[in-house]
């Protein structure tokens, strides 16, 4: 029992700082402390969410090994990802009006994930490995599903009529919720059922050993779940120093969803660039396309339910050059995944566009 406190101290840690900045850390960082101890509050915030990120990475590799690709895989990604279209529901159900929340956070999830942490990783594999395999199949099933709702959620939207709120006709909306849905279950049955080996390098055998006493598969999803909550908790706080920042920099308001959403995409882009340092890139793509493709397919019929029933105007699409960008983003990652396998060249493309991205956020 107390080698099982000691592994997961992690935890009560992670609580103690949810309730302090709930109750008055928040506040304190608000109301503006003097510099020294508003560095210290922010970096012990800052490294009680990393360790907490750490030991999410730790729970979802051991279930990776109970359950064996794509199951291991799909679990830390749905629990991410509907732990992010909850943060995103709550902020429109309670804060103010902000019509192109949904939007700026599924955009910056692609950049993020497609070139930014894909970069790394294929840059990184590639350094290593020099070329990496992975299953085509696969890929291309992710890419089948990501780029019609990519483009009809985000794209379509501003070559469509608009009612008095600025809001989508009734008849597109219902058709994006209902596609949003339906393509995403019918996915899932492939990935689960029908077609599990389109997910699976038969050429890498996962042989990782847990370092961990071994657990019940049950006990490692309940602290996979507890700690994810943990990190959307503490990343509601880190929200206030990384807004303070971007005030005194005169950064344009973007960055700060883009920071939150890489600290919650965290988890995976840390277990996925593990796995490709180990040669298992089929495992690191699996992660980051499946969660761009749940990021989409989860979060745009909710927000558009909710924005239905409060009746709260939503944007989805992009701008123009945001727009060029995504489309560029498409056709680069359908390039790089079309041949079965990759190397650091692939990766230092996706990275130019991730910086493009950025820069477009300054501009």
């Amino acid at each position: 029992m107390f080698k099982l406190l000691k592994q997961e101290y992690t935890m009560p840690v992670g609580i103690l700082a949810i309730i302090f900045f709930q109750l008055i850390g928040d506040e304190l960082l608000s109301n503006g402390l003097s510099p020294a101890p508003y560095m210290l509050t922010t970096g012990i915030l800052f490294y009680v969410a990393m360790t907490t990120i750490f030991a999410v990475v730790r729970h979802s590799d051991v279930l990776a090994i109970k359950l064996g690709d794509p199951f291991g895989t799909l679990i830390l990604t749905l629990s991410v990802i509907l732990l992010e279209v909850i943060m995103i529901s709550s902020v429109m159900l309670t804060g103010e009006s902000n019509p192109v929340l949904a939007r700026d956070t599924m955009f910056a999830v692609v950049m993020a994930v497609l070139n930014g942490f894909v970069g790394i990783t294929l840059l990184i594999g590639g350094m290593k490995y020099h070329t990496q395999t992975y299953n085509l199949e696969g890929l291309k099933a992710y890419l089948v599903a990501i780029i019609p709702l990519a483009m009809l959620s985000l794209v379509l939207p501003n070559f469509t009529s608009m009612d008095a709120f600025g809001n989508m006709s009734a008849i597109l909306t219902w058709t994006l919720v209902l596609a949003s849905i339906a393509l995403y279950a019918l996915f899932l049955f492939i990935q689960t059922r029908s077609h599990t080996h389109f997910f699976i390098d038969a050429d890498r055998n996962d042989n990782r050993d847990s370092q961990y006493p071994p657990q019940s598969g049950t006990y490692h999803t309940i602290m996979l779940v507890g700690y994810l909550v943990v990190v959307i908790l503490l990343a509601k706080s880190l929200a206030i120093p990384i807004n303070d920042g971007i005030t005194e920099l005169g950064a344009p308001a973007a960055l700060g969803g883009l920071v939150v959403a890489l600290i919650i995409l965290a988890p995976e882009a840390v277990g996925a660039i593990k796995a490709a340092v180990s040669n298992h890139l089929q495992r690191a793509m699996n992660l980051f396309f499946g969660s761009v493709l749940a990021s989409i397919a989860l979060t745009v019929p909710a927000v558009l339910l909710i924005s239905t029933i409060i009746n709260e105007p939503i944007r989805l699409g992009l701008e123009p050059a945001e727009m060029v960008l995504l489309v560029a983003t498409l056709l680069m990652t359908s390039v790089s995944f079309s041949s079965g396998r990759t190397n650091s060249l692939n990766g230092a493309t996706h990275l130019i566009l991730f910086f493009a991205y950025l820069i477009l956020m300054f501009d």
